[in-house]
This record gives C-alpha cells, sequence and structure tokens, in this order.
C-alpha cells in the first residue's frame, strides 16, 4: 500500500521483495523434489535414474569380481563356506542397494525434511515475522520537506538495491540445493554400485554421506532463517531523536543489511557447515 512518500514506499518496497523471497525459501525448504515445479523435473530425474541402473549393474560385476581378486589369496579361499557366503551378502546387498537406490535415498530425504518440518514449526507463521519497517523511521522520513529528502531518497534507493540483492542471492543458494539433490539422484546407481567390491565399497559411503549432507542443509537454512527472524523482531537500533532524519535511516538500513548479510552468510555456508558438523 502506498504512503505517498516515495522514501517510505522504496524502503516498503524492498522488504516486500525479502519477505517474499522469505517465504519463497521455506516454500522451497519444505517441499519434496517430486512436487517441486509440478514434478516434471523429478520424471525426468527418474528416468535417467532407471536408465543407469543397467550400466550401475553392470558395474556391479565388475567392482564385485575386482573385489574378490583383490581381497582373496587363492583360489582355495572362495571354496571355503564362510568366505563364499561373505561374497555372496556383500554382492546381494550390493545389488539392492543399486536396486532399491532410489528408494533408500528418499528415505534419507524424508528423515531431514522430517527435522526440517520440526525446526520450522517453531517459527510459527511467516506473516508475524516479517520486516517492517518501524513506525519511528517513518515518522522521521514524513517530517522532512522535499529538498531535505533527496538524500534520503539516495540512501534508502542504495539500501533497497543491496536488500533486493541479498533476497535473490539467497534464494538462488536454495534452488541450488535442490538442483544437486537431482543431482546425486540421477547417477545414484553408478557410486552405488562401487559396494559390491570391498576396496571400493569407500565410494558409494562417501556419496551417501554427501547426499545426506545436502539434505541436512535444509536443516541449517531453516535454522539460520528461525535465528534471524528473532534479530528482526527486536527494536532497531541508534534510533536517537536527537539525529537528523538522514542519520537515522542510514543507521537503520546499515543495522538491517548488516543482519541480512548474517542470514545470506549463513545460508551460503550451509554445506560448509554441515560437512564441519557431521565430519564429511
Amino acid at each position: 500500500m502506498s504512503s505517498n512518500n516515495w522514501v517510505i514506499d522504496n524502503l516498503n518496497n524492498a522488504l516486500e521483495t525479502w519477505n517474499n523471497k522469505l517465504s519463497e525459501i521455506f516454500g522451497l525448504i519444505t517441499q519434496s523434489p517430486q512436487d517441486f515445479k509440478g514434478g516434471s523435473i523429478w520424471r525426468v530425474i527418474v528416468d535417467i535414474n532407471g536408465a543407469l541402473q543397467a550400466i550401475g549393474l553392470a558395474l556391479l560385476v565388475l567392482f564385485f569380481v575386482a573385489g574378490v581378486i583383490k581381497t582373496t589369496g587363492s583360489l582355495s579361499e572362495i571354496k571355503r563356506p564362510e568366505h563364499a557366503l561373505k561374497l555372496f551378502i556383500r554382492f546381494a546387498i550390493a545389488k539392492a542397494v543399486v536396486t532399491y537406490g532410489l528408494d533408500l535415498m528418499l528415505a534419507l530425504f524424508r528423515i531431514c525434511q522430517g527435522i526440517i518440518s520440526t525446526a520450522a514449526q517453531r517459527l510459527g507463521s511467516l506473516d508475524d515475522n516479517a520486516i517492517l519497517l518501524p513506525e519511528v523511521i517513518k515518522e522521521k522520513i514524513q517530517s522532512v520537506g522535499f529538498f531535505e529528502s533527496v538524500p534520503l531518497w539516495i540512501v534508502t534507493l542504495l539500501g533497497s538495491l543491496f536488500i533486493t540483492i541479498l533476497a535473490f542471492v539467497m534464494i538462488m543458494t536454495v534452488y541450488g540445493r535442490f538442483f544437486k539433490l537431482y543431482m546425486y539422484t540421477a547417477i545414484a546407481p553408478i557410486p552405488l554400485s562401487t559396494f559390491a567390491g570391498e576396496p571400493t565399497s569407500a565410494i558409494g559411503k562417501s556419496f551417501l554421506k554427501s547426499y545426506a549432507g545436502v539434505c541436512l542443509e535444509g536443516v541449517i537454512i531453516v535454522l539460520a532463517c528461525i535465528i534471524f527472524s528473532v534479530f528482526a523482531e527486536a527494536p532497531p537500533a541508534n534510533i536517537d531523536p536527537n539525529l537528523s532524519a538522514v542519520q537515522v535511516v542510514w543507521n537503520y538500513v546499515g543495522e538491517l543489511i548488516f543482519n541480512l548479510l548474517i542470514l545470506v552468510g549463513a545460508v551460503k555456508m550451509s554445506e560448509r557447515i554441515v560437512k564441519e558438523m557431521m565430519g564429511l
């Protein structure tokens, strides 16, 4: 809604853009890959995963034979029942992992989504946590004349531009997480086939750990948004009635951008944070 003041409207538009992007982020984080963009991308990914399963099964045999040759000293060891049973169990488990790898990855994703949903419930309604321009700032801006408002317009224009850029940087990071989820799912049969050989099984373990890390990035992003909401609820500092309107608005915009930078930085570093926390 217009306030008939170009400085206030400029700030309100920037904050509205930020609040909309924050709402979009929550919608994306709590959404499954099957529902993203109507599910059309997921169907393509599932088709690719199914096509690569044949290659994964062929590599499964190759890794199994290579692992048997490397870990077995002689053919007489293979004839021993306990050793043959161990090899059979390994091959059966590896085949099951490749065949049902998609279900396994979806199970990991659902576990992480449950954590995200639990954390998101603590935030409550996004409307209650939206960033709004404080009334004291509006009063300061409305108290100045036309010519005195020119410096204010410059300050708010730069601040609004920076806030809009930060909003798009953050939303791009969240979209990037979805692309990584799709890529991991598409090529899953190839790295999962390495479980067939004991020397190569570390590749499959690393793949599953990395995928779990991508899923947990959503948890870090939600936690960062929750922490930011507490910052947003706090009244702005450095509002001295003795200061000029330009100084008050500049202090407010600077404090706001600082808080937004903290959130964007936490979102951008979510991958690194997960790796450090989980030892990946």
